[in-house]
C-alpha cells in the first residue's frame, strides 16, 4: 500500500501573485496604460497634425501648393523673447499662444512697405469673416520710437510690440537676398512658426492660405 500523498494539481507550478484591487494586474495592464497615454498625446496633437496633413499632403484645393513657404523644422516662440506693448508693460511673446498670429517686423517709423503689410494683414484677417477672431495681427517693432498717430488710428487691432531685433532675427528665418521686414510670418496656436510669405506678397494668395489653415484646424 502506497504511503505517498497525492500530488496537488498545482504542484510544481510557481505561485501566482494575487491581484490587488485598484492596482494594475501584470505587465499587460502596464502596457495598456502606456498605449492609453500615447493615445491621449496623439489626440492632443491631432488638430494641428490634421491641418498640416490636409494642407500639405491632401491639398484640398485640387492639388495646388501653398503660397507661403512651410518652415521646417518647427521654430517655437523663444521663451526668452519678451516684448513691450504700448502700455509699457513687458510680456512674453509666447503668452499670445492660443490663436493664429500674423507677424510683421519693422522699425517704428513704418515706411510705405511697412504700412502696406499692416494693411494686408488687417484685410486678410477681416476677410476670414466669423473666423477672424482666431487670427491676431502682430507688429514687432525693432525700436522704441513713437508710432505715428495716423498708423495707430488706422490699425487699432494690431498688437504693436517692441522686441529685441537680435532675438527676433534669431527666431524668424528669411529668404535668400531678403530681410525680416520683407516678410509676413504665420505662427500656429501652439506657438510654432510655421509659414513665411514672400517679399511683395499677393494678399489674395495669403488670404487663401490663411483660410485653408483655419478650415483644416480646429484649434486657435
Amino acid at each position: 500500500m502506497s504511503t505517498q500523498t497525492p500530488r496537488s494539481p498545482q504542484a510544481g507550478k510557481p505561485a501566482t501573485a494575487k491581484a490587488i484591487p485598484g492596482q494594475p494586474n501584470g505587465t499587460g495592464s502596464w502596457r495598456r496604460g502606456r498605449w492609453i497615454l500615447l493615445l491621449l498625446v496623439i489626440i492632443g496633437a491631432a488638430p494641428i497634425a490634421v491641418s498640416y496633413f490636409m494642407y500639405y499632403v491632401v491639398k484640398p484645393t485640387g492639388g495646388s501648393t501653398s503660397y507661403g513657404t512651410l518652415i521646417e523644422p518647427q521654430r517655437p516662440i523663444p521663451g526668452s523673447l519678451v516684448v513691450t506693448g504700448e502700455d509699457g508693460k513687458p510680456i512674453k511673446l509666447a503668452s499670445l499662444r492660443g490663436r493664429w498670429l500674423m507677424v510683421s517686423v519693422d522699425s517704428s517709423a513704418c515706411d510705405k512697405a511697412c504700412v502696406t503689410k499692416l494693411y494686408f494683414m488687417r484685410q486678410i484677417r477681416a476677410a476670414q469673416g466669423p473666423e477672424r477672431e482666431r487670427v491676431v495681427e502682430v507688429w514687432l517693432r525693432t525700436d522704441a520710437d513713437k508710432v505715428a498717430d495716423v498708423i495707430q488710428t488706422a490699425y487699432p487691432d494690431t498688437n504693436m510690440l517692441i522686441a529685441d531685433p537680435a532675438q527676433v532675427a534669431a527666431w524668424l528665418p528669411v529668404d535668400a537676398g531678403t530681410q525680416l521686414s520683407d516678410h509676413i510670418f504665420m505662427v500656429d496656436p501652439n506657438g510654432n512658426l510655421m509659414m513665411r510669405f514672400p517679399k511683395d506678397p499677393n494678399p489674395s494668395k495669403i488670404k487663401g492660405d490663411v483660410t485653408k489653415l483655419l478650415k483644416w484646424s480646429s484649434i486657435g
